[in-house]
C-alpha cells in the first residue's frame, strides 16, 4: 500500500520530530486488520520517533482495525476506525507531526478558544476514502484533540462499519456525532464547527474577549479571504497600512473549485492550488490573518467597530467587504457528497471538464440556459431539468436553447437524489410532478443554477442592498456607508470571474487608502 517513494517523502517529514508519537492497535481477528498492521508498521519504520504496538485498550477502540495515537505515553484523544487511506492518509501523517511538534496553521484565537474547553467532547466522524471534503473536518478535529486533553475525535470508515453506519441512520459524509448526538453533516470546515461550538457553548468567547493584546486601530480591514479579499488586503499592505484580514475560510468558494483554466497568465490550477497561492503572497506581507471567525456584527462611525464570533472586537478606519457570495444548493441526498466529483456550480470553471460527455443543468432561469448553452459547445449533451412548468429565463435565451440538437429540456421536474458510482457521479432521479412518476437520468455531470447568494446578511442595515442580497457599490467600490467599500462576488459588479474579483479587491483598496489620506485629521480626531 505503501510505496518506497511515500515511505521516502515520510523520513523527510518525520525528521524534527520532537515527541514520541505511538500507534496503538486494537488486538482481536479482523479480515481487514492484517492489512492495517503493515499499513501502521511501515509508518513507524521511517522514524526512531514512532512506534507500533498492539494493546488490549479495554474497551477504549471500538474494533480490532481501530488505533490511537499516544504522545511522550499519554493518550492524544484521536483515534482511527479503519484504515486511513485515500485523502484520510494526509489526515493521519499531519496528526503525528501536530503531536510531535510541527505547528498547527490555527488561528491564536481559535487554539485559545479549543484550549479552554472545560467539558468533554467526544467527535466521531464517519468518512468515506474517496470523499475529499471529509478530511477537512478530520484534521479539524484532531487539531482540536492535539490541544486540549478533554477532546476526543474518532474517524470511522463508514464502508468497514455498515451496523454503526445504519444505526446512526447516516446517509451522507462526512457526518459529526458530538457525545453521541448529530453536530455536522456535509461539507464543514474549522469556522462551521468553531461556529457550532460558539452556539452550544457561548461562555467559550469568554477566553479571547480577556486577551491583552488587542489589535490597535486598523487603517484597512477586509472581510473575506478569496481573491478579492486578499487582492485588497495586499494592496492596502503595500501601502504601508496596518491591515488585518478576516476570514471563515481562507480561500473562500475558491477551495472548492476543482480546475481553473481561465485565470490569465496561470493556464491550469486548481482551487486548493490558488488558495495556497495566494496565502503565499499574503505572508510577503504584514497582514494579521484572523481565520475561522465570522464578523456578527458591523457598527459605523469614523471608526468602524468589528464584533466576530469570538466575542473579539476589531476597530479600523475603513473596511473592505469581499465576502463572495456562494451558490445556490438544491439540498438533495449526493449534492454536497459530490462536489468536485460530478457535482459543479460554475460552467465557466468547470465545463472544459466534462467534454464528450452528457451533463444536467438544474435550473430554467436566465443562469441556467446560458449555462446549457456554454456547455452545449463542449459536452455531448446538455439536459435541463427546470422546477416549473415553464421556463424563468429570457426568451431570447431559450430560442437559442431550442436551436441546440444536443440541449433536452425537461420542465415541471423536481430533483430528489444526484447518485454516484465509485466515487464519480452517474446520474439523477427525479419525479415528474405532474403525474408524481419517479425517473432516471444517466450523465457525468451535474451543474446546480439555481441562483447564488450574497454572503452579505451581516451587513443589513449598515449599508445598501439589492433585493437580491448584493451591496450597492460605484465605480470605486465605495458603498453608501462613508468609509466602508466592497468588492467582488458579494456587490452589484456583473460577471462572477476570479480574475474579475481580484481587480475589484485592488480598486477598492486603492480607493480606502484615498479615503484615509483624504481624512487624515478626522482619523486622527477618532
Amino acid at each position: 500500500m505503501l510505496t518506497n517513494d511515500i515511505l521516502e517523502a515520510l523520513k523527510g517529514y518525520t525528521a524534527q520530530m520532537q515527541n514520541d508519537v505511538t500507534f496503538v492497535l486494537q488486538t482481536g481477528t479482523h479480515e481487514k486488520r492484517q492489512e492495517l498492521k503493515d499499513f501502521l508498521t511501515a509508518i513507524a519504520s521511517v522514524s526512531d520517533r514512532l512506534r507500533f504496538e498492539e494493546r488490549d485498550t479495554n474497551g477504549v477502540l471500538r474494533s480490532p482495525v481501530s488505533f490511537l495515537l499516544e504522545r511522550d505515553g499519554e493518550d492524544s484523544g484521536i483515534r482511527f476506525s479503519g484504515i486511513p487511506g485515500g485523502h484520510e492518509f494526509n489526515s493521519l501523517i499531519l496528526a503525528v507531526l501536530h503531536l510531535s511538534g510541527t505547528p498547527m496553521k490555527l488561528d491564536d484565537t481559535v487554539k485559545t478558544l479549543i484550549a479552554g474547553v472545560s467539558d468533554t467532547l467526544d467527535f466521531q466522524v464517519f468518512v468515506s476514502l474517496s470523499c475529499h471534503n471529509c478530511p477537512d473536518v478530520v484534521q479539524a478535529l484532531n487539531q482540536f484533540a492535539a490541544i486540549n486533553p478533554n477532546v476526543r475525535t474518532e474517524m470511522i470508515d463508514g464502508g468497514l462499519f455498515p451496523a454503526l453506519v445504519e444505526e446512526n441512520n447516516i446517509q451522507g459524509v462526512p457526518t459529526v456525532l458530538l457525545n453521541g448526538k448529530p453536530f455536522a453533516t456535509g461539507k464543514v470546515d474549522t469556522s462551521v464547527i468553531v461556529a457550532k461550538l460558539l452556539e452550544a457553548k457561548p461562555a467559550m468567547k469568554d477566553a479571547p474577549a480577556r486577551q491583552e493584546d488587542a489589535l490597535p486601530v486598523q487603517d484597512v480591514t477586509v472581510i473575506g479571504g478569496g481573491p478579492a479579499g486578499v487582492s485588497a488586503a495586499i494592496y492596502a499592505a503595500r501601502k504601508g497600512l496596518k491591515v488585518t484580514l478576516i476570514a471563515e475560510r481562507f480561500g473562500g468558494q475558491v477551495k472548492d473549485t476543482m480546475g481553473i483554466e481561465n485565470l490569465i497568465s496561470v493556464p491550469k490550477t486548481t482551487g486548493p492550488e490558488l488558495a495556497g497561492a495566494l496565502m503565499e503572497h499574503m505572508r510577503d506581507y504584514d497582514i494579521t490573518l484572523k481565520e475561522h471567525f465570522r464578523v456578527a456584527k458591523v457598527e459605523t462611525g469614523p471608526v468602524k467597530k468589528l464584533t466576530l464570533t469570538s466575542g473579539e472586537v476589531i476597530e479600523t478606519r475603513t473596511l473592505i467587504v469581499a465576502t463572495g457570495a456562494q451558490w445556490r444548493e438544491l439540498g438533495v441526498p449526493g449534492e454536497r457528497e459530490n462536489i468536485g466529483n460530478g457535482v459543479a456550480y460554475c460552467p465557466h470553471c468547470d465545463g472544459p471538464f466534462f467534454k464528450g460527455k452528457d451533463v444536467a443543468v438544474i435550473g430554467g432561469g436566465n443562469s441556467g440556459i446560458e449555462a446549457a448553452l456554454d456547455l452545449a459547445g463542449i459536452v455531448s449533451s446538455v439536459t435541463v431539468f427546470e422546477f416549473l412548468p415553464e421556463l424563468k429565463a429570457d426568451q431570447v435565451l431559450v430560442k437559442q436553447a431550442l436551436k441546440r440538437d444536443n440541449i433536452t429540456i425537461i420542465k415541471n421536474a423536481a430533483t430528489k437524489e444526484i447518485t454516484a458510482d465509485g466515487g464519480k457521479v452517474d446520474g439523477l432521479t427525479y419525479e415528474d410532478r405532474a403525474s408524481g412518476e419517479l425517473k432516471r437520468w444517466d450523465g457525468a455531470g451535474v451543474f446546480v443554477q439555481i441562483g447564488l447568494v450574497p454572503n452579505s446578511g451581516f451587513m443589513d442595515g449598515v449599508v445598501e442592498r439589492t433585493r437580491y442580497g448584493e451591496i450597492v457599490i460605484n465605480e470605486k467600490g465605495e458603498t453608501s456607508e462613508a468609509g466602508i467599500y466592497a468588492c467582488g462576488d458579494v456587490t452589484t459588479v456583473p460577471y462572477k470571474q476570479i480574475v474579475i474579483a481580484m481587480g475589484e479587491g485592488a480598486k477598492a483598496s486603492l480607493a480606502a487608502f484615498e479615503y484615509l489620506m483624504m481624512n487624515q485629521d478626522e482619523q486622527l480626531a477618532a
